[in-house]
């Protein structure tokens, strides 16, 4: 596997652009899918958001600075793509985006690409009753196992920040799941 600098030097060549976005498809593609799917719910709307995100990749990948890592890089325009879609789509139905939230998740049974249990799906209704960020702060934290260091890059917010949102994220789950 190569290291970030080698892979963004290929991706920043015309001639080797290509096969290094192929290469960095396979990297990252079913990881950012599976942050991306958290955040959005449904299965299409994760496939658009991945979609749109790879494209901002490619088109603007010399953008990237190297400050951070190049995947944290490539996590923050997934986050942000995702959060723009909820809110297109809530305006879209004239609705804010946690009320959106919330008929996704009533909606989520029915799902065909839900795999989860009842203790799953209860988990992921308790989660939808969480603003915003604190969703996109447990999701990180507790699903994709990032370090504090490295969701501070991703959602430019302060460490401390992140571990107080992730504090009451949790205390709120674990009051739903015991009051339902």
């Amino acid at each position: 596997m190569l290291n970030d600098a080698a892979l963004v030097l290929r991706l920043t060549n015309e001639d080797t652009k290509d096969s290094a976005f192929k290469e960095l498809l396979t990297l990252y593609k079913e990881r950012l899918y599976w942050h991306i799917r958290k955040i959005v719910v449904s299965h299409d709307d994760a496939d658009d958001v991945l979609q749109n995100t790879f494209i901002k990749v490619y088109k603007n990948i010399h953008n990237f600075k190297g400050d951070s890592k190049l995947f944290s890089w490539m996590f923050r325009i997934a986050t942000n793509e995702a959060i723009t879609h909820l809110k297109q789509n809530a305006k879209l139905k004239n609705s804010d985006s946690e009320t959106l939230q919330e008929q996704t998740m009533a909606n989520l049974q029915a799902d065909v690409y839900f795999e989860g249990n009842e203790i799953q799906l209860k988990l992921q209704q308790a989660m939808a009753t969480l603003p915003q960020k604190q969703q996109l702060v447990f999701n990180m934290r507790y699903f994709d196992e990032l370090k504090y260091s490295e969701m501070s890059e991703i959602l430019e917010t302060s460490e401390g920040a992140l571990k107080a949102s992730y504090h009451i994220a949790v205390k709120k789950i674990e009051a739903y799941l015991t009051s339902n």
